[in-house]
């Protein structure tokens, strides 16, 4: 009973316990939930007033920026409104600007019309008046000028021919001695040997024997030779030696060498002939270009192109009126360079133009035309500069010279070819020179008799005295000379001498 009992009571305090739990979770629960209630609530007014007060910064912020906003566009709208008042003044302005312009136009149109009214006007008066005068005078207006400067002349002759020739003797004397000065200095610091190219070639043999072999069977080893070095072999009774002659210096050159080693090598036939020479030419090829590289270099050249230099290095095998023209390019390089530096030109410019300046006599046996020309167009292919070009195409005066250091060219050019030993020309073309020198002097009013003496370099004009005067005499001088300057090609200068001669003769008895 009582172990019943303590159940019930255990059981009925369990049930008093869970309900007195639920109790005391159910109230903690609506204390927490008020509690939740009143924090959300304390939330919600803090957010709305916060919200409040960031709504109410945000309103005064934008208050600002239209205030801002605003006040820009009244300084805006009143810089706009300055900016009008300005246009309109400025066209006002303009405006009045047109109306003087017209009036001034118009006032000027009136003005010409009078002017042309008055010119009209003293036109017909100077007219009318030189009708007078020339009525009077009996003399037409170009009749009293030349009869006043005739006049003039006539009583000046002395003072002027004393004054031209004392002109002509200062200037001469300053010019010849400074040109003296620079061509001598520039001659003296080179002072090259001078040696004359042939158009034959002497090849030394061992025996006389060599000479069959080398004329092979029928002729067939020299004919074979002959045809693939292009030259012709003279064979003939000189002991120990044959000819070699043509106008080439390449072939000739290929030819010696080749001749040379087929009679040291003793096999002498047309397939060893072939080879010979086909070995010959490839060494020669290279020796091209070696010769225009030393050419280079010695005359301080350089920036050149490969294939211009092999050009250049051929002009060491052409000839021109007996001397080498590589070495004659090199002496017109060294000249030219150092005449510029005297007088104040490029150097560099005339270095380069003296040694390319007959840079077309390599090639002007294939292609037609003067060599200055063509090497003219063989610089353009290979990009050299203008200034060089144009000193190479005038240095015959095939064109007028239009820089100084094109004129140096030229003048270094004639130095090279008319010193002593330089030039060699055959006899007929000298004298042919001789008379077109004298034939031209004699063709000239007033020539009595010309001679061309000093191998070509002087000319010696007699005049007749009736006809001419010494003031004559000195414009016929110039006229002459300036015409074998027109007319002419020859190196160096020509001196023109006028001689009047007066003789009267009387008879005492």
């Amino acid at each position: 009973m009582s172990t019943i009992v303590g159940i019930l009571m255990l059981v009925i305090g369990l049930v008093i316990g869970g309900g007195a739990g639920f109790y005391v979770r159910t109230v903690q629960k609506k204390t927490e939930e008020v509690k939740a209630e009143e924090e959300k609530k304390r939330i919600i007014r803090d957010s709305e007033s916060k919200a409040k007060e960031m709504l109410f910064e945000a309103r005064s912020e934008a208050f600002k920026v239209q205030e801002e906003a605003k006040k820009d566009e009244r300084e805006k709208r009143v810089k706009l409104q300055a900016v009008e008042e300005r246009l309109v003044k400025k066209e006002e302005t303009l405006d009045q600007k047109m109306e003087s312009a017209e009036r001034l136009k118009e006032e000027l149109e009136s003005k010409v019309t009078s002017v042309k009214e008055l010119k009209a006007e003293v036109q017909a008066i100077y007219e009318q008046q030189k009708g007078q005068l020339e009525k009077v005078a009996g003399l037409t207006k170009d009749d009293a000028r030349n009869l006043l400067l005739k006049k003039v002349e006539e009583e000046s002759k002395g003072e002027l021919v004393a004054y031209v020739k004392k002109l002509e003797s200062a200037v001469k004397a300053e010019a010849e001695d400074k040109a003296r000065n620079i061509i001598a200095d520039a001659i003296q610091k080179y002072a090259a040997e001078t040696a004359v190219e042939s158009t034959a070639t002497i090849v030394a043999l061992p025996t006389d024997e060599m000479k069959g072999r080398i004329i092979g069977r029928e002729g067939r080893n020299i004919n074979t030779f002959e045809q693939v070095t292009g030259v012709d072999v003279i064979v003939d009774d000189t002991p120990g030696s044959i000819v070699i002659s043509g106008f080439d210096l390449v072939r000739r050159y290929i030819a010696k060498v080749a001749l040379e080693r087929l009679v040291e090598d003793g096999r002498i036939h047309p397939a060893r002939i072939e080879e010979m020479v086909k070995r010959v030419k490839e060494e020669v090829n290279v020796l091209i270009k070696e010769l225009g590289e030393r050419a280079a270099v010695e005359t301080g050249v350089i920036g050149l192109p490969l294939n211009l230099i092999k050009i250049l290095g051929r002009l060491k095998f052409r000839v021109s009126y007996g001397q080498n023209v590589l070495k004659h390019s090199m002496e017109v390089s060294f000249l030219a360079a150092h005449m510029a530096t005297e007088l104040g030109a490029d150097a560099n410019i005339c270095r380069k133009a003296g040694l390319l300046h007959d840079i077309g006599k390599a090639v002007d046996h294939e292609i037609q035309g003067k060599h200055a020309v063509i090497g003219r167009d063989i610089l353009k292919k290979f990009g050299i500069a203008e200034d060089v070009i144009h000193c190479v195409e005038a240095h015959e005066g095939d064109i007028d010279a239009e820089s100084v250091e094109a004129k140096i060219v030229q003048a270094a050019n004639l130095i090279s070819i008319s010193r002593p030993g330089a030039n060699k020309e055959n006899l007929d073309n000298f004298v042919k020179r001789l008379d077109e020198v004298e034939n031209m002097v004699n063709s000239f009013i007033g020539v009595k008799k010309s001679y061309a003496i000093q191998a070509g370099r002087e000319v010696r004009v007699f005049v007749d005295p009736d006809k001419v005067d010494d003031l004559q005499a000195i414009k016929l001088s110039h006229e002459i000379a300036k015409k074998i300057e027109n007319d002419l090609k020859y190196p160096g200068q020509i001196k023109v001498d006028v001689i009047r001669e007066r003789r009267e003769e009387a008879y005492a008895e």
